[in-house]
């Protein structure tokens, strides 16, 4: 039987860059116990005032990570990505030391079908997601845009002229355009979830899941 690992399990994030620290910085803002370390002592006292646990060591030796206690850790990232060699070292590392959930980054295809082979669970493209966010984002036609691996996105807009003043039923958003709107936002309000009478006004901004295809395509029609 698999262990369950709780949602506030305490994170041990390897590796204090931009990509570390501010993964290391969300999780202690969002009330989560994080040890991040690092071997550059600079990097450490650099994050010491904004995370709450830092350590200075190298996670490239097992015994080092013992001493510090990662194998009582359920949850690790791997941030390290400078250098390959130093990621796949510590993440068997981890492996050996049997934490249950691996979190590595990559920063190639190859990087990462290594670390999935070692034992990472989740192997994180943090350039190439990145770089294909803003591609969808750079015509303008989207104000934000995540797509997960099935090919299922979700997308912030402003909404088709044809969507606004009449209930998201009777635009047929869904079977014109094969696209749903999930949220609403209204100017000074939070975002409300969207309902079959809806009607979103000029002033709103909706979130649209579907495919990459169908909501590129509904991102594309007349504002």
């Amino acid at each position: 039987m698999v262990e369950q690992i709780r949602s506030d399990a305490p994170v041990l994030v390897i590796g204090l860059g931009r990509f570390g620290a501010a993964c290391a910085g969300e999780l202690d803002r969002l009330d989560r116990d994080v040890l991040a370390i690092d071997e550059d002592l600079g990097l450490v006292q650099k994050w010491s005032d904004r995370v709450t646990h830092t350590v200075q060591t190298d996670a490239r030796n097992i015994e080092s990570l013992k001493q510090i206690g990662a194998q009582d850790f359920q949850v690790a990232v791997v941030a390290v990505g400078s250098s390959i060699e130093a990621s796949v070292l510590i993440t068997a590392n981890l492996v050996d030391l049997k934490v249950p959930q691996i979190w590595a980054k990559a920063v190639s295809q190859s990087h990462g079908k290594i670390l999935a082979r070692v034992g990472a669970n989740h192997v994180i493209y943090p350039e190439r997601e990145a770089g294909e966010r803003v591609a969808h984002l750079v015509s303008g036609r989207m104000l934000d845009f995540i797509r997960f691996d099935d090919d299922f996105v979700l997308a912030k807009m402003y909404p088709p002229k044809f969507v606004r003043g009449v209930g998201l039923n009777d635009s047929g958003v869904r079977t014109k355009y094969n696209v749903t709107v999930v949220g609403v936002k209204s100017p000074g309000k939070p975002f409300r979830y969207a309902e079959a009478n809806t009607i979103v006004t000029n002033h709103d901004l909706i979130i649209v899941s579907g495919t990459n295809v169908d909501v590129e395509r509904f991102a594309g029609l007349d504002r």
